[in-house]
């Protein structure tokens, strides 16, 4: 036995030898594979998978996170599969259970974030590259200065529906270390709002994500027009006209090793204090 732990759901994964076939039907994860210096093992992607550049014109893409080409798999014979509880539904996991070991991350913070690395580490024989990897991101998020006044923040994924992130999310959690309060937090997951609860919330900053949505400029003008001439929420205080910014969605979603990248950006975002 080379290879026995349980994955981030808890069901056993077993592996009888190092894997020399490895599809990844998660974006992050599958740079993280590179990262670890995989790539001559990894066979097969999504069309997601555009970390590093060039990667998906070079490997077998086996169709996206919620929908694959069962054939094409099959026919890569891997013998380890790395897919995400979130990205990739049941029917995609039961399947891929059935054709070779499939580790599942399941990633709500930095923590487990952490733990899916070495994970993976330890399922590839990169445990070491893996430990260093954790070290140097956790070194990173050290590096984040706290401030003293926290934002009230909203964070956008997607319109019609607008739909935003609430408690329990990887998202939530970059948004609480880049010290921002999440105007959502009482909500779960990913919730649809309408502009009128968006307004509502009265958040001191909207951030539009890149991606799955990729939210431009136009896009907070309309949504600042909104916010411009909706009724006010009380007789005697104005509504707040919050700032809005088009942010990197990678650098709050990817739990890979994308993550050495992030404290930085986070710090960038923060208010600018005036010494």
């Amino acid at each position: 036995m080379f290879c026995k732990i349980p994955d981030q759901l808890g069901r056993m994964i077993e592996l009888d030898q190092l894997p020399q076939r490895i599809i990844s039907l998660v974006p992050s994860q599958t740079e993280l594979l590179i990262d670890l210096g995989l790539k001559d093992r990894l066979v097969g992607l999504t069309r997601y998978c555009i970390h590093p550049a060039g990667l998906i014109e070079e490997k077998m893409v086996v169709g996206g996170t919620k929908k694959i080409v069962e054939s094409r798999i099959l026919e890569l014979q891997p013998d380890l599969i790395i897919c995400n509880r979130e990205e990739n539904n049941q029917a995609i996991v039961s399947f891929c259970d059935h054709i070779a070991p499939t580790y599942v991350s399941d990633i709500d913070n930095l923590e487990q974030a952490l733990e899916m690395i070495a994970d993976v580490g330890e399922l590839t024989g990169t445990k070491f590259k893996a430990k260093s990897l954790i070290r140097n991101i956790s070194s990173a998020f050290k590096t984040l200065k706290k401030i003293e006044v926290q934002q009230k923040a909203l964070y956008l994924i997607w319109k019609k529906p607008y739909m935003s992130i609430g408690a329990g999310t990887f998202i939530n959690d970059m948004m609480e270390k880049a010290g921002c309060i999440n105007a959502a937090q009482h909500l779960t997951r990913y919730p649809e709002l309408e502009m009128e609860e968006m307004i509502k919330l009265q958040p001191e900053v909207v951030f539009l994500s890149s991606e799955p949505y990729p939210f431009t400029t136009d896009d907070i003008a309309e949504i600042r027009l909104a916010f411009l001439t909706a009724p006010s929420q009380s007789p005697i205080i104005p509504n707040v006209i919050p700032d809005f910014k088009v942010v990197d969605g990678e650098l709050f979603s990817w739990y890979g090793s994308r993550l050495l990248k992030t404290p930085e950006y986070l710090q960038n975002l923060q208010p600018k204090t005036i010494e």
